[in-house]
């Protein structure tokens, strides 16, 4: 089950990356950081429902930090995945922090909750 969870955090990682320049007319409306974090903290949550270890349970979040980092670098042709001008050149950063934020969250409420 924790292999799922772990998979499913690396596609979350790809639909959030490639989602992330979507744009409404000319506004960029980046809803896949909010929508990845509310995700990773629900694959979060299913691997602590499956592992008393907090480590262990951190595996989604793990595999979709190790794929959006991944995604950084160029590819065969210098490709990027991200980039863009504007307030779209730190959305990378905004997507880390929007997607990693709310599984932390619930991996300290765990801790917190274990060590009483």
């Amino acid at each position: 089950m924790l292999g799922v969870l772990a998979v499913d955090g690396v596609l979350t990682a790809l639909a959030s990356a490639f989602l992330l320049p979507l744009r409404l007319g000319s506004v960029p409306l980046p809803v896949s950081m909010l929508i990845s974090g509310a995700v990773n903290a629900a694959l979060v949550w299913a691997a602590l429902q499956c592992t008393p270890s907090i480590r262990v349970a951190a595996l989604p979040l793990w595999t979709w930090l190790a794929t959006v980092l991944g995604l950084t670098f160029g590819g065969p042709g210098n490709d990027l995945v991200f980039g863009g001008v504007g307030a779209m050149s730190y959305a990378v950063l905004a997507l880390i922090v929007v997607g990693a934020v709310p599984a932390a969250l619930v991996l300290r409420g765990a801790q917190s909750v274990r060590d009483r």
